[in-house]
């Protein structure tokens, strides 16, 4: 069976075409800049690999731009032959729990949490609306980012605010990149060569965003981000967690609206708010103070995070790396690793290599690199919902 995956964003379609029966990928599209002057598609497919410059005006003429170029290369002649598709969405409230056959009262749900996500939720609705469009009789299935979560216990998750902040307002933790943590769960499972339900991991996706999250017995119990993506690990544009009152400082001392305080926190903060860059390859490669001083923030932030699971879990089989900074930046992981207590000791030889275990032999957990794969989580997802 052949299954679809779209990832859509403000300004962007990531499509995934799997052959399940091998979890293989056919074909990789990524549209760029939708909605700007000039608009970029990437391909992949076998050995081959374009980049295409066009204008695409809107989601709807990038889905049209992948079915063009699936169409072109034989790939897939239509999206009515799919097996299903199935639909990255970042917010999925307290309404969603697992992977959710998209129907009229699923769309109606996905847009009231707009609010709570209006950077994501938005430009997800909008990917399955044209998908629905296209193919209307091929199943359409969401799986959520926060779904993963969603059984955390109610005092990892309550704020400690007025009760009636939760009843009424749903305020409250949620946690994001819950298809990462939960994909990285099951490979390390499969790599030490146990049950998921048995193992307690503190999993750690690293990149332009960033979340911890502590699983025990293979359910997620605490995690870094909260009622938005914003709270947590300090990461490329946003802060993480702050203290609560700056935020009413900056509006009444400073006189700043409250866009623009999100803006800040959400677009000018992090890393490129310490040291005016987002990207790690170019903060590591830097000898200024202020790169330096980013990377200590940021490595600190992690090992806080760290500690905190440790003592929540008690026992720790593993500690996994993920993410574009996660996967690459050995150097993060050295920092992050060192001098942690319990006998946890990195292997500098193996981690430079960017190995699978990159512990040393005498670590009393193991510490682990592997690569995320979302849309594979979500094509499994899609096929678990369907039975097959």
């Amino acid at each position: 069976m052949n299954i679809a995956v779209i990832n859509s964003g403000s300004s962007s379609i990531k499509f995934q075409l799997f052959c399940m029966e091998k979890e293989e990928v056919l074909a990789h599209i990524l549209v760029e800049k939708i909605g700007e002057f000039s608009s970029e598609t990437f391909f992949e497919y076998g050995d081959k690999k374009t980049s295409i410059r066009s204008v695409i005006k809107n989601h709807h003429d990038g889905l049209e731009k992948i079915i063009a170029l699936l169409s072109e290369y034989e790939i897939l002649k239509d999206f009515s032959s799919l097996g299903a598709i199935g639909h990255r969405v970042v917010h999925g409230g307290e309404d969603f729990q697992k992977a959710t056959l998209i129907n009229e009262s699923v769309l109606k749900k996905i847009e009231a949490l707009i609010p709570l996500a209006p950077l994501h939720n938005e430009a997800n609705l909008e990917g399955i609306l044209v998908a629905r469009k296209k193919a209307p009789f091929t199943p359409q299935i969401a799986v959520f980012d926060t779904a993963f979560h969603s059984h955390m216990p109610k005092e990892a998750f309550l704020y400690a605010l007025d009760y009636k902040m939760y009843e009424k307002y749903k305020i409250r933790r949620y946690g994001f990149h819950g298809t990462s943590h939960s994909y990285i769960l099951k490979q390390t499972a499969k790599y030490l060569q146990k049950n998921v339900k048995e193992l307690n991991v503190i999993t750690l996706h690293l990149g332009n965003g960033s979340s911890a999250c502590a699983i025990e017995k293979g359910i997620s119990i605490d995690t870094s981000m909260g009622f938005t993506p914003l709270e947590g690990l300090v990461m490329g544009t946003r802060c993480g967690d702050i203290d609560p009152e700056i935020i009413l400082y900056m509006q009444r001392a400073l006189g700043l609206s409250v866009d623009e305080v999100d803006t800040i926190l959400n677009k000018k903060s992090g890393l490129v708010g310490i040291c005016g860059k987002n990207d790690m390859r170019a903060i590591l490669a830097s000898d200024e103070e202020n790169a330096k001083l980013a990377i200590s923030i940021m490595v600190r932030r992690i090992k806080k995070y760290i500690g905190a699971y440790m003592a929540l879990l008690g026992r720790v089989d593993a500690i996994v790396f993920t993410g574009g900074i996660g996967e690459n930046a050995s150097l993060i992981r050295e920092k992050v690793m060192q001098n942690l207590a319990c006998g946890i000791e990195i292997d500098i030889s193996l981690n430079e290599k960017n190995s699978l275990f990159i512990s040393s032999k005498k670590s009393s957990v193991k510490i682990m690199v592997i690569q995320t794969n979302e849309e594979l989580e979500i094509a499994r997802e899609c096929m678990q919902f369907l039975n097959i």
